[in-house]
């Protein structure tokens, strides 16, 4: 039986999911990593050297072909980059789980490296058949004000866990679960906080309202992050192994890496210093594992075939409007249509793209 582990990214993630790959390969090297990449690759380069560190690659349109005969494109077209990477991990779960010697199946987003075995996970999974990371696993003192709106109040708003990290075994509860799960991120998977919607994670919260054999994973070194630094002191023991709170470091996720990130990180680790190490050593193997013929913020689907970029609210209004969805059904094509719907009726500016001066609700193709 086999261990399957998978990601989800663009190639302008590439850099951070080879070293996913890599620390992960390191320490399970009998583990098939598996990627869903929601991209083609840039023009001259080869996808199966892009992407050589995997043992199985599956696009997005080859995914999701079967679920929406005909109109994959167009529902690519409904999400931006970040929902798009997310949407589809619900059915990569089951399609891993059909194949026939898969025992256990884990995801990682691409900004996770490994520094650690990961074997207690597989063992949680002997007893259950979910298993998921909180964002936080111990409160913030209550005079940490900051903390508790950066972290609580966060988690209250974004989600309890934190969907970088997801593992299942291949049983009924999981099978339940990956079903139920890629259906709402097919339909309903945006950032729309005030909808209560956060992509794929808010849904979540309902796994142990919904499932049983869940286990919620305490041990605070895994999905170490800006989230949960308050609560969670990085030191190295005289081998040189990182460890958090005295436990192994197994798993850190580098989320936001850029200004963000680093603001979180300092806010958090001013008085940890071997966190800013260990970004320091992310930030160097994700520069190693980067590729040139990948420009930089490249996404296929970013823009329409004549390189216009493609604005949010233009995905919103077609993932929102059936009758947009039926009437074009290659919206990324300008020959099919959208693109001079989208100018004629005002939403697009003829020659910059601008959010639309009035209320478009009502217009029809």
């Amino acid at each position: 039986m086999t261990i399957y582990a998978y990601s989800s990214f663009t190639y302008s993630y590439l850099d951070r999911a080879r070293v996913l790959a890599r620390t992960l390969r390191d320490h399970h090297p009998d583990w098939r990593l598996c990627a869903i990449i929601t991209d083609l690759p840039p023009d001259g380069a080869k996808a199966d050297d892009l992407l050589a560190d995997f043992d199985m690659v599956i696009t997005t349109e080859d995914l999701m072909r079967d679920a929406l005969p005909g109109t994959t494109k167009g529902w690519i077209f409904g999400h931006n980059i970040v929902e798009a990477c997310t949407a589809v991990k619900g059915r990569m779960m089951e399609h891993l789980l059909d194949q026939p010697d898969a025992e256990k199946v884990l995801f990682f987003d691409p900004d996770i490296a490994i520094f650690a075995p990961l074997n207690p996970l597989l063992d949680a999974l002997d007893t259950a058949q979910i298993i998921l990371t909180p964002h936080q696993v111990a409160p913030d003192d209550r005079g940490n004000v900051m903390a508790i709106v950066d972290n609580e109040i966060c988690s209250l708003h974004h989600g309890v866990f934190n969907l970088g990290f997801v593992g299942v075994s291949n049983g009924t509860e999981a099978r339940r679960f990956a079903q139920w799960w890629g259906d709402r991120l097919m339909d309903h998977c945006v950032d729309d906080l005030p909808r209560g919607l956060f992509t794929d994670q808010k849904w979540c919260n309902l796994v142990p309202c919904f499932f049983d054999d869940v286990r919620i994973i305490r041990d605070p070194g895994y999905n170490v992050a800006s989230w949960n630094l308050s609560q969670r002191k990085v030191t190295f023991d005289p081998e040189g192994e990182p460890r958090v709170n005295d436990h192994p470091l197994r798993f850190f996720h580098f989320t936001k890496l850029g200004p963000v990130g680093d603001q979180m990180t300092r806010r958090y680790a001013h008085d940890n210093p071997e966190v800013l190490e260990i970004w320091a050593w992310y930030r160097r193997a994700v520069a190693a594992a980067r590729d040139a013929s990948v420009p930089e913020g490249y996404w296929h689907y970013g823009e329409f075939d004549n390189g216009r970029p493609i604005p949010h609210h233009a995905r919103r209004l077609y993932r929102d409007r059936a009758d947009l969805q039926t009437a074009f059904r290659d919206p990324f094509c300008v020959e099919d249509g959208f693109l001079d719907w989208l100018v004629d009726n005002g939403i697009l500016d003829p020659l910059i793209d601008a959010p639309p001066a009035a209320n478009t609700a009502e217009t029809r193709p």
